[in-house]
């Protein structure tokens, strides 16, 4: 049995990786409109409910703009060609002037967008300023994000099958006292300066941003608002210790 999670190395990895990066091939119906577009009769418009299919023979991109249709209707066509934005900057090779409308887009419709998105596309959104954003910084504030989010959908999507829902923290005294993965030591619960650690430097790198920035900050205040996430549930846990600490003081005098 190999003592690798992906035997061979994660190398073994890219080639899945750049499968999925193939380039979208479009025809007339299904390519991005211009740099200078106007984007209020796009804003205006509603995604059909349910969405037409594409015509047959269609294109790689007319079928993902379909699917994606599917998923928004009933929403404004502006989150759709913001959809499509973010499809081809997943792969090798787009149309030039993707990054360019891009963000023309969120720097002009970001409110608009932030308030018709869900979390899911907003978290898609921000993840695309890592390939398509202008700036270092909202190059970095996106790289950043999408290392975030992408870590807590696996390690919440693990969590599920322990039974404990994700607004519950374990209970006290149910800890194995082991060594973390790579033997790294365990978590200082009450005095542990790694969430700062963490959060603090993604919450300026979103300040400094230019074009990110407004929706990486938003995204943050939405991570510290939710009560389902790790970061909710470690809080939980400090109260509950400091609620027993209370106690014991009570009964102590």
């Amino acid at each position: 049995m190999t003592d690798e999670t992906y035997p061979g190395g994660l190398n073994t990895l890219i080639s899945r990786w750049e499968r999925r990066r193939v380039r979208l091939k479009f025809d007339d119906a299904s390519a991005l409109p211009p740099l200078d577009v106007d984007f209020t009769p796009i804003k205006t418009q509603l995604i059909p409910n349910p969405p037409e299919p594409p015509a047959e023979p269609s294109t790689m991109a007319a079928r993902k703009r379909y699917e994606q249709a599917q998923e928004l209707a009933g929403k404004s066509e502006l989150t759709l060609l913001n959809a499509e934005l973010i499809a081809h900057s997943r792969k090798r090779r787009y149309p030039p002037h993707a990054p360019a409308l891009f963000r023309r887009l969120w720097a002009e419709e970001g409110p608009f967008l932030m308030q018709e998105l869900d979390t899911r596309w907003l978290i898609s959104s921000v993840i695309t300023f890592a390939d398509f954003g202008e700036t270092e910084p909202d190059r970095r504030i996106g790289q950043s994000l999408n290392i975030l989010f992408s870590y807590m959908k696996l390690a919440e999507f693990e969590r599920q099958y322990s039974g404990t829902s994700s607004t519950d923290p374990f209970p006290p005294g149910k800890r194995i006292k082991e060594d973390l993965p790579m033997g790294m030591p365990p978590f200082a619960l009450m005095r542990g300066d790694l969430e700062a650690n963490f959060l603090a430097p993604l919450w300026l790198d979103a300040e400094a941003a230019p074009g990110a920035g407004p929706l990486a900050l938003h995204l943050l205040d939405q991570l510290n608002r939710d009560s389902g996430s790790l970061f909710r549930r470690l809080k939980l846990m400090r109260d509950a210790r400091e609620a027993q600490k209370a106690a014991r003081q009570r009964n102590s005098e």
